[in-house]
């Protein structure tokens, strides 16, 4: 057994170095990532734009979503709002259409579909409602979203100031009291961080389509989902991949207070895996080398550091190597948790982000493992 554990013990140390290295990385980033809060008072929005939101089965939450967007702080008259109902099979639909009043479109994906089954509708519905937009930036969130005063205000002020043909703006899961609500704020934060860090130093192209927003003349530029329309997920991150290789230099991370979308949480630990499981699933077509480089790096420390721990149930001795392993990859991470957090008011919770650890570690390596392989559900659909 030595020999081989003594392999192993020196490829995961290797691994920490790297991931030290890629974690500092992004927390210099992040910190030097200018915050955008404040607009000038003589600026004046003068770019339509248009609001979509896909829904399937979101009676629940489209009230909220809708009753945020009237909030909104930009000019009625420069903005649309499109719901494109997704084969929903509750009130969604009828939910909408109470909303018509207020300049809120509704749009049946079945009036525009034949028969014939999809594998990512999410993608098909978003097409739709570009398709019938009439705004020169296209903002995009999810149904069971809550958007802030400012939201669009915000994504048109930076679009000017940058010039950017994408923009993926800041989201945070909305505070529960359950533990599991409380992991997932962190580990949601954890990864828009590294968004934010990502984006402003041109290393990879990272979003989240519950706060995205993107030039629709750059959409149609790059033929919009053409060619990545064969995964049910990627309507962001692999959107966002095609523009930024078409357009370099023209992404921008939207770091400001708010901007902050909340999205809420998945309610139990199965909903949970299956989004990341999802989430995963993009990995295999990402055409970014870099990206698919950290996410291997991610990967093999998690899947390594488990296998360190589980033998060391045989081999006690590797305990000894896993556990401060572990210890030295939560202090690699606590500083640039922090610093996140405090962005998106949620100081308090990094204090229990050590012993989250031990979870995110088994849930990375399952999650990572079950996206290149199989099905998954999503909305009541079986998809791959």
């Amino acid at each position: 057994y030595f020999q081989p554990m003594t392999i192993l013990v020196f490829i995961t140390l290797l691994l920490l170095v790297f991931y030290t290295a890629l974690i500092a990385f992004y927390h210099r980033s992040w910190k030097a990532l200018p915050a955008l809060d404040e607009i000038p008072a003589n600026f004046s929005p003068a770019l339509k734009i248009t609001v979509l939101i896909p829904a399937r089965n979101e009676a629940d939450n489209i009230r909220s979503c809708l009753e945020s967007y009237l909030k909104q702080s930009y000019p009625f008259e420069l903005r649309e709002c499109i719901v494109i109902d997704d084969h929903s099979e509750d009130s969604t639909a009828a939910i909408v259409e109470e909303y018509a009043n207020h300049g809120i479109k509704l749009i049946r994906l079945a009036d525009k579909l034949p028969g014939l089954p999809l594998n990512s509708y999410k993608k098909k519905a978003l097409e739709t409602g570009i398709a019938d937009a009439s705004g020169e930036l296209i903002l995009t969130t999810d149904a069971d979203c809550l958007l802030p005063p400012d939201w669009i205000l915000q994504h048109v002020f930076c679009q000017q100031k940058t010039g950017a043909c994408f923009i993926s703006g800041p989201v945070k899961i909305r505070r529960g009291t359950s533990w599991l609500t409380h992991f997932q704020a962190l580990d949601f934060i954890s990864l828009q961080g590294i968004t934010g860090a990502s984006i402003s130093k041109g290393f990879h192209a990272m979003s989240n389509g519950a706060n995205l927003s993107y030039l629709k003349s750059a959409f149609l530029n790059v033929n919009g989902f053409d060619g990545i329309d064969q995964l049910a997920s990627g309507d962001d991150m692999l959107l966002h991949q095609k523009i930024a290789l078409h357009f370099p230099g023209k992404s921008a991370y939207l770091k400001s207070r708010k901007a902050i979308v909340e999205t809420a949480a998945m309610p139990d630990i199965t909903s949970f895996l299956q989004q990341r499981i999802r989430w995963a699933s993009k990995a295999r077509s990402y055409q970014e080398s870099q990206l698919k480089w950290v996410l291997l790096l991610v990967y093999l420390l998690n899947l390594l550091l488990l296998v360190l721990l589980i033998s060391g149930f045989f081999i006690q001795k590797l305990w000894w190597i896993a556990l401060p392993a572990i210890l030295i990859k939560i202090l690699i991470e606590w500083p640039f948790m922090i610093r996140v957090a405090e962005f998106f008011g949620y100081s308090r919770l990094v204090s229990f982000f050590p012993f989250y650890q031990p979870l995110h570690i088994i849930y990375t390596v399952a999650a990572g493992t079950f996206g290149q392989f199989g099905t998954y559900q999503w909305k009541g659909r079986q998809v791959r």
